[in-house]
């Protein structure tokens, strides 16, 4: 049906919307909870959520696939805190650019031939981002965006290894509790005097709210969209969320990019669409392509 590829289009785009609008209210709570009470907050809520609502069967597991899962979660805490660091620091769209660097390097590593190349168009991007020979750039921020960059890479390749075990919201319904868990230990271990203290009515209300715009609702959403696209179309269309979250970032949080991030933003989305398109995975078995990071 022709509409099934339009409406497909829709799902994804909606999905990486609600991903930036999350992360929006999400640097707008740092101030109060700080990087990493902003990002516990997140993951205790959706992992508490997915696992109420999913109940995973845990027995139909293998012990590998609940490795698997646990490892995901790991990665997907480590992920959360160091975009959350990130944002801290230098604009939304910068740092989402920054860490699509992560996916982007999956589909340079697993293309062929001029595959390959986009890895040099992302390079300039990233040059154009931080403007090295200016000397302003938050070169700390810049290291956690890159950081989490790495972690997303892992989670690709750690969601695509459950998808091959697990379907629907299974896996994540495993991984995202340990995420939580992990997550409570970091921020006990580091400042959970402080992010407690913080913590009120309306904070606990935002952070159930941020749980379901970020990860519940575009996790589903890119669920039905995986439904109706292919899979280099569905990574082609996931390119776009650098320049999503620019304009989040312009519109929710005032962050106006200078020239040479608008256009370093437009390298790392050309070079995403283009490794995307000659690297696409073939679906095998469950698996599904990694959905956007939570």
């Amino acid at each position: 049906m022709r509409s099934g590829p339009r409406l497909g289009t829709v799902l994804a785009v909606a999905a990486m919307l609600c991903v930036q609008l999350g992360l929006a209210v999400s640097v707008g709570l740092i101030d109060r909870l700080g990087a990493e009470g902003t990002a516990w907050l997140r993951l205790a809520f959706a992992g508490l959520l997915l696992a109420v609502l999913v109940r995973p069967p845990l027995g139909e597991f293998t012990r590998r696939g609940l490795l698997t899962c646990a490892l995901l979660g790991v990665v997907t805490a480590g992920l959360t805190f160091l975009f959350m660091a990130a944002v801290a620091r230098i604009p939304l769209g910068t740092a989402s650019a920054l860490e699509f660097l992560g996916p982007l390097g999956v589909a340079i590593a697993r293309g062929r031939g001029r595959v390959r190349l986009w890895a040099l168009v992302a390079a300039a991007g990233v040059l154009l981002l931080t403007e090295p020979w200016h000397g302003g750039a938050d070169l700390v921020g810049v290291g956690f965006a890159l950081a989490a960059a790495v972690c997303w890479a892992g989670y690709i390749v750690l969601t695509q290894k459950v998808g091959d075990e697990a379907t629907g919201l299974r896996g994540l319904a495993v991984s995202m509790p340990v995420a939580a868990v992990t997550a409570t230990v970091v921020v006990a271990l580091t400042d959970a005097s402080a992010v407690l203290d913080a913590l009120d009515l309306q904070l606990l209300l935002v952070g159930l709210g941020l749980a379901v715009l970020l990860p519940v609702v575009p996790f589903s959403l890119e669920m039905l969209a995986l439904r109706r696209l292919t899979t280099a179309a569905f990574g082609t269309l996931m390119a776009l969320e650098p320049a999503i979250a620019l304009a989040v970032g312009l519109v929710a949080l005032h962050q106006v990019p200078g020239w040479s991030a608008v256009v370093g933003i437009g390298f790392v989305i050309a070079a995403g669409i283009g490794a995307e398109r000659t690297g696409a995975r073939a679906v095998v078995g469950n698996a599904e392509p990694a959905p956007s990071a939570p």
